[in-house]
């Protein structure tokens, strides 16, 4: 009886430590996986401001003859990212939140790794530090998206969890706090654009996802606004015309801005389509060219994430009038080009911009003009108004300008969805869910062939 009673006690043990570890491991892989995607936007960050930093010290101030490099530079880079990403990294091409938005449609794993892998996390970033280092107007911001969703589909099958719709959300999520160090962003990020309808089986896993990486950013740069601290406050009794104006006419230009990215997009995916790489180097070797010539017409301005730009806008220092032109052009551009880099940032650029130059013609102050300009614009492209007025108060730590953002941004997606009824990132997810079909297609008739 003896015997009996001990091996009952080691089975139960045995069954114990069994079914805690398969509670646990999941969870361990899970949070480190978050915690790593906070890590590498991280690097990912300071990677894309050396680059940008690099670029603007090889070709020098407006005048000397280095200023003129970018016509040979930055075609040739275009090139190259062009090609490194159509040989070696294929599906690192654009933003990377489409990529994101179609693997949560996607039901088979062998798919999803096409678009979202560690082969790619390595391929987007490399690829987009290249192509900010010959000038390209990309962000890093939705590449940060689809790493973090990479990653985070990598943990979902060593954990062996089965959620992969939900951790690839909550990845997505975790890319935005991390990259723009806006964890509530990152939430609604989450709701509105990725999954467009809120499923609340996949909450915690959005919020555990969002603090770990978030803490892992915090904890290597410190708690800071990504655009500074905007001190100015919209005042509705004089500035209501100015927000009417930024909300309408940004949303506008923004919806124009898609509309083009979608329809030139789909005429240059039939040109390509006989010859790809060829015809694909050809346009972006074009693209290029003519995003340099842009570049140097605007005295250096547009090249890059737009960054600086926005914040002198921010903090009070009008930018030049055309330059929402410019960068829109440029901005446009790079990504009709191919290669692989985002349009967060210079979008948030142009909306400055434009916000600067409607400050001007109202004689409103330059910083609550750009705030402003940036929430009508943004919400224009991306059609997803919660997160624009939502990522623009966190970045810049203002938030006596809740009820003036939420107004541009909400006139804005109006404007838009009266222009173009397709939101952006989700028009582009299709190409990638049609690319997967042909594929499975593909691999059928070939199978059928053979038998």
């Amino acid at each position: 009886m003896a015997g009996i009673s001990r091996k009952s006690r080691m089975l139960r043990r045995s069954r114990a430590m069994w079914v805690s570890r398969r509670v646990w491991q999941p969870r361990l892989v899970f949070w480190a996986g978050a915690i790593s995607i906070g890590l590498i936007s991280v690097l990912f960050a300071l990677l894309a401001d050396r680059a940008q930093a690099l670029f603007h010290v090889v070709t020098g101030n407006e005048g000397g003859w280095r200023f003129y490099l970018p016509l040979m530079m930055t075609p040739l880079g275009f090139v190259l990212c062009a090609w490194l990403a159509h040989a070696f990294f294929p599906g690192s091409q654009g933003s990377g939140i489409p990529q994101a938005i179609a693997a949560r449609h996607l039901r088979d794993d062998e798919d999803r790794s096409h678009i979202l892998s560690l082969r790619l996390v390595v391929g987007k970033i490399a690829l987009t530090v290249i192509g900010l280092l010959c000038g390209a107007s990309i962000g890093r911001e939705g590449p940060t998206v689809q790493v973090g969703a990479s990653v985070m589909l990598q943990a979902a099958r060593w954990g062996g969890m089965a959620q992969a719709r939900g951790l690839i959300l909550a990845g997505s999520a975790a890319g935005i706090a991390a990259a723009f160090n806006t964890p509530l962003a990152g939430i609604v990020f989450a709701i509105e654009e990725m999954g467009r309808a809120y499923e609340s089986r996949t909450n915690g896993l959005v919020l555990t996802a969002v603090i770990l990486a978030g803490l892992a950013s915090l904890g290597l740069l410190g708690n800071y606004t990504y655009f500074g601290v905007a001190k100015e406050t919209v005042a509705f009794s004089s500035d209501w015309p100015l927000v009417l104006a930024c909300g309408i006419i940004g949303g506008g230009v923004g919806a124009v801005f898609s509309l083009l990215a979608l329809k030139i997009g789909r005429r240059i995916r039939r040109w390509n389509a006989l010859q790809p790489l060829r015809r694909a180097l050809v346009v972006a070797a074009g693209c290029g060219l003519l995003v340099a010539v842009i570049g140097i017409a605007s005295g250096g301005l547009t090249f890059g994430t737009g960054y600086t730009q926005a914040r002198d806008a921010i903090e009070g220092t009008p930018l030049p009038a055309l330059f929402f032109v410019e960068k829109f052009a440029a901005g446009l551009l790079s990504m009709i080009s191919g290669i692989p880099g985002g349009i967060f940032a210079p979008s948030l650029a142009v909306g400055a911009g434009l916000g600067s130059t409607l400050g001007l013609v109202f004689g409103t102050a330059t910083g609550t003009a750009a705030l402003l300009g940036m929430a009508g614009y943004f919400a224009g492209v991306v059609q997803a108004p919660m997160t624009a007025f939502v990522i623009i108060l966190e970045m810049t730590g203002n938030h006596d300008n809740v009820i003036a953002l939420m107004c541009a941004a909400m006139l804005g997606y109006g404007t838009a969805r009266l222009i173009s009824h397709e939101p952006l990132y989700h028009a582009l997810s299709r190409v990638f869910i049609a690319d997967a079909i042909r594929r499975r297609r593909a691999e059928g008739a070939a199978a059928a062939t053979l038998e």
